[in-house]
């Protein structure tokens, strides 16, 4: 790759590789590595990788295919394309994991520390010239953040796009609801794993027992037939893995210690994600995107996961390494900060200097009767709609939408939506999706958001109008007695609804959406109430529930609920439909 005044490293060396080599410790274990290198005289830098996965998979020297369950876990990139290039690739096990000595913790602080020791190790060997990175992404992507806040001496840049920073928000509890099944598919994936699980000794032996014993009596948990039998056989395999998760429900130390400190990185470090990864990377990346404060760029692709391996962002990470490890000014920090791809019409990208971006307008769309979703505020005693979440019956939800945009509108940035619910049940769980209407009533998902009624209290010294925050802990029932607030963050997204198209927001208690992919389909998956309840949505001037939706191109006098035909229809034609197509009607 070059331009007029710039290029990056040649493709100029022979590849020589060392695999299985045993690297030692500070408390004896013996971590494997994969170690390639260019077969050629002299001192290069240094790529690291750190992962759980098995160790072929990640050198394996693989076409490139979209991810599946038997290739997903090939983060590393392609060793081959950066030694020939100038650069030795190390990819790692964490301990406990493949070849590796020692028992595995789940990103633990000692997981951490041997990757801080790991890089001490490589700086010295007379193959590296002092220079290391962090390459790779989700799993690489997740612990190369975690070291960078330790700041090693050698690590001087990281490519470490697609990986969460909060444990508990961003993978496992979403809005507080257990992601159970990414929790129990996920971990299937650990390359032959011995767990040292943390609640026995975390918790104290009394309080794991009875913890422990509150799972064994929670039918919630007794209906995933996955968790039940964790619980079954906490030692077994990665059960242990799985029981930490259950035992602590709420934030606390088990979830603290393994987020890194983002404040504290001054490696420079480039980060994002793609639109599809609203479950699990994508919110991690904005909050890292808010509080790194050393060089920084944030790019956000379509919703396509990458092929693998990750050859997509090969040319793109050479860049970043050439300019940060080798001194070759490739331009890079040049270029905006911000690149995102907005989905809908031909697609495109947008770049920026700033997240959100500074022309963002959050406009409210209220919750009407009638699915209707409008600008217009609500009318006194408009009433509510009101759906059965029951197991043994039906799984309902209400559905919104606005009327035809009248213009192309360009929607980028997080959302917010403040709902007034009443139930009968004192738990209240929420998913809201939203959703891109075609003119001929088909919908495609955009993203969800999701919130537990017991721990919706929000931390308002940390809030912002457009991102909600909360403490996830002291539980508190639900008041079943009046309709309660509830504000929800969706997870961002970018796309523009062409005119025509309309908005749609669905509320429901469960998360069984139509899943068009197989990223909708893994965004599902969470632990569901047992008890059957009703959900009432109230949508009028004393319960004004709202959708802030950050507009930044278009809609600058909103939508036409009259269809904005107005005098110009002919008599007796017949009227333009109102905010519920056929299809979208018939699916809420």
């Amino acid at each position: 790759m070059f331009s007029t005044n710039w290029q990056v490293s040649p493709r100029a060396h022979a590849v020589q590789s060392h695999l299985n080599v045993k690297i030692a410790m500070s408390d004896g274990v013996e971590v494997a590595a994969q170690i390639f290198r260019p077969d050629s005289p002299g001192r290069f830098p240094a790529l690291l990788g750190v992962h759980a996965y098995d160790a072929a998979m990640q050198y394996a020297p693989s076409r490139p295919q979209a991810v599946q369950g038997r290739n997903a876990q090939a983060e590393a990139g392609d060793p081959q394309f950066f030694v020939r290039r100038g650069y030795a690739h190390v990819i790692v096990n964490a301990r406990g994991t493949g070849q590796s000595g020692g028992e595995y913790g789940h990103y633990s602080p000692r997981e951490v520390q041997d990757v801080v020791e790991v890089i001490a190790w490589i700086d010295a060997q007379d193959w590296c010239d002092g220079n290391v990175g962090m390459f790779g992404v989700s799993y690489f992507a997740v612990c190369a953040k975690q070291v960078a806040a330790q700041n090693p001496p050698a690590l001087k840049a990281v490519f470490a796009p697609y990986g969460y920073t909060d444990f508990y928000r961003d993978k496992f509890y979403h809005g507080g609801i257990l992601a159970h099944s990414f929790l129990t598919n996920w971990s299937k994936h650990l390359a032959g794993v011995r767990v040292r699980g943390w609640s026995q000794e975390g918790l104290g032996e009394e309080e794991y027992n009875r913890r422990l014993a509150a799972l064994r009596r929670n039918r919630e948990i007794l209906a995933v037939p996955e968790l039940a039998a964790a619980i079954a056989a906490p030692e077994k395999g990665a059960n242990p893995l799985i029981l930490d998760v259950l035992l602590n429900p709420q934030d606390g130390p088990y979830w603290q210690e393994r987020n890194p400190c983002l404040e504290d990185i001054r490696v420079p470090m480039l980060i994002g994600s793609s639109w599809d990864m609203y479950f699990l990377h994508l919110p991690g990346e904005f909050r890292a995107w808010e509080k790194i404060s050393a060089p920084k760029k944030l790019i956000v692709g379509p919703p396509i996961y990458l092929d693998r391996p990750v050859y997509q962002y090969a040319f793109e990470s050479l860049r970043w390494f050439d300019h940060w490890l080798k001194g070759n000014d490739t331009g890079y920090m040049d270029e905006p900060d911000v690149r995102v791809f907005v989905t809908g019409g031909d697609g495109r990208w947008k770049t920026s200097t700033a997240w959100p971006l500074p022309e963002t307008l959050w406009h409210p769309f209220y919750l009407h009767g009638g699915g209707l979703l409008s600008e217009h505020e609500h009318w006194p005693h408009e009433g509510a709609t009101s759906y059965e979440d029951n197991n043994y019956n039906a799984r309902g939800g209400a559905a919104f939408a606005t009327p035809p945009m009248v213009e192309r509108t360009e929607v980028i940035g997080p959302l917010t939506a403040t709902i007034y619910a009443s139930t009968s049940q004192p738990e209240l769980l929420l998913f809201a999706s939203l959703w891109d209407i075609a003119p001929d009533g088909t919908s495609r998902l955009l993203t969800r958001g999701w919130l537990k009624g017991s721990l919706a209290k929000t931390n308002p010294e940390t809030s912002r109008p457009w991102l909600w925050q909360y403490d996830f802990t002291d539980p508190q029932p639900v008041d079943t007695t009046a309709p309660q607030r509830f504000d929800i963050n969706l997870v961002p997204t970018a796309n523009v609804f062409q005119k025509g198209h309309r908005i749609g927001l669905r509320i429901s208690s469960s998360d069984q959406d139509p899943a068009a992919s197989l990223f909708d389909m893994l965004g599902q998956g969470h632990l569901l109430q047992q008890a059957p309840s009703w959900v009432t949505i109230h949508h009028d001037a004393e319960h004004p529930s709202v959708l802030h939706v950050p507009i930044t191109e278009g809609n600058r006098i909103g939508t036409y609920m009259s269809g904005g035909t107005g005098a110009n229809r002919m008599p007796g034609a017949p009227a333009t439909p109102a905010a519920n197509s056929t299809s979208w009607d018939e699916w809420r």
